[in-house]
């Protein structure tokens, strides 16, 4: 969607600056995030209402992302969708596809709302750009995958220093097992920090079409990759006992199994950085980061995790110029540190990550280590396998590669046969939705 430029700098003046009296112009923005981080978009919705008074943001938790991106589909379909969404990475060429949208480049200059694009990181912004990199949607909690190990479990195995490669990984698993050690990696299996992750950091395609990028008749290849190499391994470690896979299923998860020092390693999102801090045991000592690669692979970028604010079609004048106020507000330096230091998300911009690195905020704890997810994103500039991945039905995709995953750790099947099934069914979805967009091109 486009929506028509307004004729002049007078027209946006005469619009905000009704009667004072005047109730002020209501909009709403539906969010995919939970528990604490869902509580810290509140808190940044509240910020923004209590900034000005022309606009009320009222911001609807969904209790995850593909709620969020399913409901606001279901209530669009019946002209009652919100505003702006968070939707996360996985459905962005759904979206993109859909057309159903405000590209929020084009918004904010509509509304003279300025903004510097080009000092978004570019790992950050061509996930959500266009082919000509005008930015469809608004970067806002931006992660990357990161190895959380402890300290002191290291020291008492013999090791020094984190491992910069698997080789060195398994390796200290087996040091840690002889140290003691009952759980040396708490484990969950994670098409994004296995696969994706994994991908980017190796520069190793997950799909034909330069992931898909080129194209919509995309195919799956992880299963042809130094991937299957890698998921085999993780296989031999959980059957030689240096694994334990930790779910919330019957107990801790992989992330609180770290935090309370039954497990040495744990591989997740920057973002759970400041959880790890709020329930970590007084005496763990423990740090982060940069995922390990394979010897003989030269080290690329990771890719951004998370998700963007999508801004969607069919709304009035008054609640889109909402919405760019909205999202310049987010864009302020201000914003970017609140929110930064309440969650464990990273900033978005180059100045954003400066000023929290010049006034000294990744110095000492809690913050410390934060800094690790943007060398990682900005280890090498993003490349044609590592800006990210554009395939339709990739939720699906994501769906099927964890299912394969969890049954050949189950032992019903090889991880070849496992991943073989992924690719197969995941090259499903995508011609699903190719034909859904049958003679469309990606924007």
């Amino acid at each position: 969607m486009r929506f028509p430029i307004l004729a002049a700098a007078a027209g946006i003046a005469a619009l905000a600056a009704g009667p004072a009296s005047a109730d002020p112009i209501k909009f709403e923005y539906w969010y995919g995030l939970s528990g604490h981080l869902g509580e810290v978009v509140q808190q940044t919705c509240e910020r923004f209402n209590q900034s000005q008074s022309e606009f009320e943001i009222v911001c609807v938790g969904q209790d995850g992302y593909a709620q969020a991106v399913q409901n606001s589909i279901a209530a669009f379909r019946a002209g009652k969708h919100p505003t702006i969404v968070q939707a996360y990475d996985a459905g962005t060429a759904d979206l993109m596809m859909s057309g159903e949208f405000y590209p929020v480049q084009q918004m904010m200059a509509d509304f003279n709302i300025a903004i510097d694009w080009d000092n978004y990181f570019p790992g950050i912004s061509n996930y959500y750009a266009s082919s000509k990199g005008e930015l469809f949607s608004m970067p806002f909690n931006s992660s990357t995958a990161v190895m959380y190990y402890n300290i002191a479990d290291l020291k008492k195995a013999g090791v020094d220093t984190p491992p910069a490669t698997w080789e060195e990984f398994g390796a200290d698993l087996e040091k840690l097992k002889a140290s003691g050690k009952e759980c040396p990696f708490a484990y969950a299996p994670s098409s994004w920090v296995d696969l994706e992750q994994f991908s980017m950091a190796h520069n190793v395609p997950i799909a034909t079409n330069n992931n898909g990028y080129d194209g919509l008749d995309a195919e799956l290849v992880f299963n042809t990759t130094v991937h299957v190499q890698h998921m085999e391994n993780l296989k031999r470690w959980r059957d030689d006992g240096l694994l334990q896979i930790r779910t919330s299923q019957g107990g801790l998860n992989a992330r609180d199994s770290f935090a309370q020092g039954e497990c040495s390693f744990y591989f997740g999102s920057i973002a759970s950085h400041a959880t790890v801090h709020s329930v970590a045991t007084s005496d763990l000592t423990w740090d982060v980061a940069m995922l390990p690669i394979y010897e003989g692979y030269e080290r690329h970028n990771t890719v951004v995790g998370g998700a963007s604010l999508w801004v969607l079609s069919k709304k009035t004048e008054a609640e889109y110029r909402g919405a760019a106020a909205y999202l310049g507000f987010l864009a302020t330096p201000e914003s970017e540190r609140f929110w930064s230091s309440n969650t464990g998300y990273i900033p978005v911009t180059k100045t954003g990550f400066k000023n929290l690195k010049d006034s000294g905020f990744y110095d000492n704890a809690p913050y410390k280590g934060r800094e690790v997810a943007i060398e990682s994103l900005t280890y090498t500039e993003p490349g044609p396998l590592t800006r990210g991945i554009r395939l339709g039905g990739f939720i699906q995709i994501r769906k099927e590669w964890t299912g394969e995953i969890e049954a050949a750790f189950a032992g019903k099947k090889t991880i070849q046969e496992a991943l073989d099934a992924a690719a197969e069914r995941g090259n499903a979805a995508i011609t699903k939705f190719a034909r859904l967009y049958k003679g469309k091109s990606l924007p």
